[in-house]
């Protein structure tokens, strides 16, 4: 099973594809770390937010998860460049992405944040300096940055660290429903690209990226999921209340039911609850068709000859064209 740690709705990024930062939490409000206790072990856990090093208590929940969890990784916009580094320094096995949105002019007007691009880049070179191996960075697609996307992923080459990628979704977390690719064909064009890349590259965790990045075409063009949305069975979220959900792309009235609360009962009862049942039935007849890393990996993993089918025939097709 893998999990998502949302742990605190406060951000010092005021991003256009998300509102987080204009609905924050109390940080008496949020859910403390003993409370991860009651967690099951898992195969994988990202902890987030909000930008979780807002959090003055962010390594007491690091050091919870990681051994409650085969793998570690969280997610920040790599503002706090010392922090993260003394506790990356702390927790050598914990894995770290930054979010990067664009090259530099693209990137700081998209999250918000004066020299945020340098800032994110510091932290990453501060990383690998450390001998973090498992360290990357992402961005998440609009109109405004799809062009930046190859740039980037040769920069994450270069550096040899990983390289994540999303597109804008709308939901209850995010406080969005407007977010909308409107020039579909050349975000289309760039993850093509992007495709191509990670074909050829040797590893094969990069051929599975490259399924995960057609799905992503697949979603932007309104197609249904290449694999069922299985949220709230394979994968849950943690709120910073503590509410255990089982996504963070439910349109808002199923988003904010829940399944129970972390502070009021132990994990077991929550999954094995009617709260939790239902809370599945509404996953079974949800329509959106997201396609976020947090509900993709754990299908494409369980699921996994598809992709694995799909990455031989796309290898096979590039093999037959460079023979011609």
């Amino acid at each position: 099973m893998e999990a998502a740690i949302i742990t605190t709705y406060r951000c010092n990024a005021k991003c256009h594809m998300c509102n987080i930062w204009k609905h924050p939490t109390s940080p008496s409000d949020e859910i403390r770390p003993e409370m991860l206790e009651k967690l099951p072990r898992l195969k994988f856990c990202n902890i987030t937010g909000g930008e979780p090093f807002l959090r003055h208590d962010i390594s007491d929940i690091i050091s919870i998860m990681r051994r409650k969890s085969q793998r570690v990784v969280v997610s920040t916009n790599g503002y706090f460049t010392e922090k993260i580094l003394d506790i990356a320094a702390k927790y050598k096995d914990v894995g770290f992405r930054i979010s990067i949105e664009g090259l530099p002019s693209a990137n700081d007007e998209l999250r918000g944040l004066k020299d945020g691009f340098d800032k994110g880049l510091r932290t990453l070179l501060g990383l690998r300096g450390l001998g973090i191996r498992d360290i990357g960075f992402g961005i998440t697609v609009s109109d405004r940055n799809a062009k930046d996307m190859i740039e980037l992923y040769r920069l994450s080459e270069a550096m040899g660290v990983e390289f994540a990628t999303a597109a804008v979704h709308n939901s209850y977390y995010f406080h969005k429903y407007d977010n909308q690719i409107l020039k579909v064909d050349e975000a289309v064009s760039c993850f093509e690209e992007l495709i191509r890349r990670l074909l050829r590259s040797g590893r094969p965790k990069n051929w599975l990226r490259a399924y995960f990045n057609y799905g992503l075409i697949n979603y932007i063009r309104g197609g249904a999921r290449l694999l069922p949305c299985e949220a709230g069975t394979e994968n849950f979220f943690v709120d910073p209340f503590g509410e255990i959900r089982p996504c963070n792309g439910m349109d808002e009235g199923a988003g904010s039911s829940g399944m129970g609360n972390l502070n009021e009962m132990g994990f077991g009862g929550i999954w094995d609850s009617d709260r939790a049942t239902g809370a599945r039935e509404r996953v079974r007849s949800c329509g959106k068709n997201c396609w976020m890393i947090g509900t993709a990996a754990p299908v494409m993993k369980k699921y996994k000859m598809k992709p694995v089918l799909w990455v031989l025939k796309n290898k096979w097709k590039r093999r037959e064209k460079a023979l011609k």
